[in-house]
């Protein structure tokens, strides 16, 4: 008799009492294709010269395994001990507790989304928002879509369609994911004019292309890098002057744009919408996921009839946020309505802010239970930090921090396969922790970690991995 045939059928697993239980939890189809997997697997295995375990009680396992696997929900939470605060790969600024409450009682039940309450009439989705900026930046109008890209898309392609832009050559960025701006510029159908030079750009670079098939003028605020040293930029009144004695609007992208000085709290100073718009921009495109300490989304401010324009954009729709993210933009927005109270409200700014010291008293107290649960392989070591504010916002700025560094006990062979292996360990916790590996070393920056009793209540799972 060959081996392979002491396998059961489908049929007879899914005939046992262990299968028949799983078929009510998880659905019959589900349970006969993780049952047909389970079956070439262990046909595969005996193949391959293994000898499986083929009992009813390990076949049921398995199969209840890969069920449980495969009807998890694959967007968790995540400890962020990378020491970039706002992280683009782990979701970037955390949401405060309004935000989220708004987000669920939307998601929950039908809502005035494009109803105007007081008219009994169909509304726009924007209204609320729209209402919100124009009183935090003294914009005439506003609009929401849903990331920064789609604003700055949104915004070329109805201002510039088959006309000519001319952007500075220093500002030329590259965001996320690989997408350029002369990439976005491209596709909003409008013809990219490079000027000055990388480092050094003038009024006249820009005065000497202006022409009759100029549409407007846009800068763009390098807020993921920085040029250093000899470098020159022109000043934001002077652009926006340039552009309305040709009749044109100027437009700024802040990207990671604030509402808030943010100096007032001790972090690195960014130009505000308010003031971005008292410099002479008519449109400034912004968003809502970084320093802003919102869900994603593109905000656009300025002119009213502007504002009209992109409105009636056919891409608009397409670009449109849905309900859970206007519904937790609002409630952040009515965050800043009170801006002396954000510190504690907004938790992406309680973390920039958070006092060197007490991160540092934080990674004493978690030394020894992780020396203890990491046992003699690893040797813990706290550490002082610089935290990075965010990936895409203020990269080149950093925040004094403390942390705790890991390395494998023996040096030499084997050393970094052992590190690796722990990285392996800690991503696969009921809550991953993610740190950063350098030179031989797996770092974990404390700054973002909120839920210290959490992180301890996970180290058994190192003893049992």
């Amino acid at each position: 008799m060959k081996e392979t045939s002491l396998i059961p059928s489908v049929d007879r697993v899914l005939k046992t009492p262990a299968l028949l239980a799983l078929a009510d939890g998880f659905g019959r189809a589900a349970v006969v294709q993780a049952t047909r997997e389970t079956l070439d697997g262990l046909r595969l295995a005996w193949r391959e010269g293994t000898t499986p375990d083929v009992s009813d009680v390990a076949i049921a396992r398995a199969v209840e395994e890969t069920c449980h696997r495969r009807s998890a929900v694959s967007l968790k939470p995540v400890f962020n001990l990378t020491g970039t605060v706002l992280h683009t790969n782990l979701g970037r600024a955390p949401l405060a507790e309004a935000a989220i409450d708004a987000m669920a009682a939307a998601a929950r039940s039908a809502s005035n989304l494009e109803y105007d309450l007081a008219r009994g009439k169909r509304g726009e989705r924007d209204s609320p928002i729209a209402e919100r900026l124009k009183r935090l930046t003294g914009a005439e109008a506003a609009l929401v879509v849903n990331n920064n890209a789609a604003a700055v898309l949104l915004l070329l392609n109805t201002l510039g369609q088959r006309k000519e832009v001319p952007v500075s050559r220093g500002e030329l960025i590259e965001i996320g994911g690989a997408f350029r701006m002369p990439d976005i510029m491209a596709r909003a159908g409008c013809r990219l004019v490079e000027v000055g030079t990388t480092n050094r750009t003038h009024l006249h670079d820009f005065a000497e292309v202006m022409g009759p098939r100029t549409a407007c003028l846009l800068k763009v605020h390098t807020s993921n890098y920085a040029v250093q040293g000899f470098t020159a930029e022109v000043p934001e009144p002077e652009l926006a002057k340039l552009a309305h004695e040709h009749g044109l609007p100027f437009a700024v992208d802040l990207g990671s744009g604030t509402l808030v000085d943010l100096s007032r709290w001790g972090l690195p100073r960014e130009p505000t919408v308010t003031e971005t718009l008292a410099g002479g921009a008519d449109l400034v495109t912004f968003s809502g996921d970084k320093l802003l300490g919102g869900p994603q989304a593109g905000l656009i401010v300025g002119r009213a009839d502007l504002i009209k324009r992109l409105a009636k954009n056919p891409m608009k729709r397409a670009m449109r946020a849905d309900k859970m993210t206007l519904a937790a933009l609002d409630a952040t927005l009515a965050l800043y309505e009170n801006p002396d109270t954000l510190p504690r409200t907004l938790p992406a700014l309680r973390l920039l802010t958070r006092p060197p010291e007490d991160i540092a008293a934080q990674a004493e107290r978690l030394k020894d239970p992780l020396e203890l649960a990491l046992g003699d392989d690893f040797v813990v070591e706290t550490t002082t930090r610089k935290s990075q504010i965010g990936s895409g916002a203020l990269p080149v700025e950093s925040l004094e921090s403390a942390g705790l560094a890991i390395r494998a006990a023996r040096s030499g062979r084997g050393a970094d396969a052992r590190l690796r292996q722990l990285t392996d360990r800690l991503r696969a916790f009921p809550r991953p922790v993610i740190g950063a590996v350098h030179d031989g070393v797996l770092r974990l920056d404390l700054r973002c970690l909120d839920d210290e009793a959490g992180f301890i209540g996970q180290l058994a799972e190192l003893n049992t991995s």
